[in-house]
């Protein structure tokens, strides 16, 4: 069966290090702020930039099978590889894979993809350290790019694991890593300019791979400054309603106008896991249009992904 996967949106962001400073690739005046002002500023950022709230275990619990993982070298962080959105996370790269392994090696039935993005300020060398230590770390769990896998195939050779690694000079290099995985997000603070932005994208036609629709919103500093009691869990709470409402309209599968992964913020706090997980059952119910279909192939714009248990 094809499935149709739930994603967290800067899924380590719920472990963020309010020492650290702001990332280099932040606004110049956000980083002059910090500069000067760096206890009042990076509690802000904080507010605004934690996007999840428990580890990526019991995100996998949850139901979650796409992560989107932002990776970053912290400045004094010797050779530790962290994630980022806004400052850097408290937890490592290596702490965090080796988590997702024990959890996989729990779940032998399961796959999920990890998406690794970004990569501030890494040098070659911490490339090949990282991709180095992923491929010792998960092995023959990895699925490797070059196979068009099906939920069979992936259970009959033990393999678990789907990375993304955003990084073209990277990733053609090493047959156990997929290509970067688009992700569209309007942007914006406004839920009805998110669904106007997705529906727009999904009538320009699907992307030839793995693609993700994100939930989030983005928000700016004029939003910040007119709203100084709310932080970002406030503002998603608060659209989140319209935001499902258009979730569970949507359709999976290959056809146009079909969606891929979904990604939102805050996962555990809604019904969203149960949501995208239900809208699996749309594709049971639709007659398979060929024997691979049927199947259950994994197609290159269509992932078959494993139903959590």
């Amino acid at each position: 069966m094809t499935v149709f996967p739930a994603g967290s949106h800067d899924s380590m962001s719920f472990c963020l290090d309010v020492s650290s400073p702001v990332l280099g690739s932040e606004p110049g005046l956000l980083r002059l702020t910090d500069r000067f002002f760096p206890c009042c500023t990076r509690r802000c950022v904080n507010r605004w930039a934690t996007t999840q709230q428990s580890v990526l275990s019991h995100q996998c619990d949850l139901g979650i099978r796409f992560f989107d993982l932002r990776i970053a070298r912290k400045p004094k962080g010797g050779r530790k590889l962290f994630f980022a959105h806004g400052i850097y996370t408290l937890i490592t790269v290596k702490e965090a894979l080796d988590e997702l392994s024990v959890w996989l090696d729990a779940h032998p039935k399961e796959v999920v993809i990890v998406c690794c993005s970004h990569f501030e300020s890494l040098t070659d060398e911490d490339h090949a350290d990282l991709v180095k230590f992923i491929i010792s770390l998960f092995g023959r769990k990895l699925c490797p790019s070059q196979e068009t896998p099906s939920m069979r195939s992936c259970w009959s050779r033990s393999q678990q694991l789907v990375v993304s690694y955003d990084n073209q000079q990277v990733a053609p290099q090493h047959p156990e890593l997929w290509d970067g995985i688009p992700y569209w997000y309007a942007d914006s603070s406004d839920p009805e300019k998110v669904i106007a932005y997705l529906e727009e994208q999904k009538s320009r036609g699907r992307p030839a791979g793995f693609y993700v629709c994100g939930l989030n919103l983005t928000e700016d500093a004029p939003y910040v400054f007119l709203h100084p009691l709310q932080d970002m869990r406030k503002m998603t709470m608060k659209a989140l309603s319209l935001l499902l409402h258009w979730t569970g309209e949507q359709r999976p599968g290959p056809e146009g106008g079909g969606v891929n992964v979904v990604c939102c913020d805050f996962v555990g706090d809604s019904r969203f896991c149960s949501l995208v997980i239900g809208l699996n059952y749309k594709l049971a119910a639709r007659p398979p249009a060929s024997s691979s279909d049927a199947a259950g192939c994994f197609h290159s714009n269509r992932p078959d992904i494993s139903h959590p248990a």
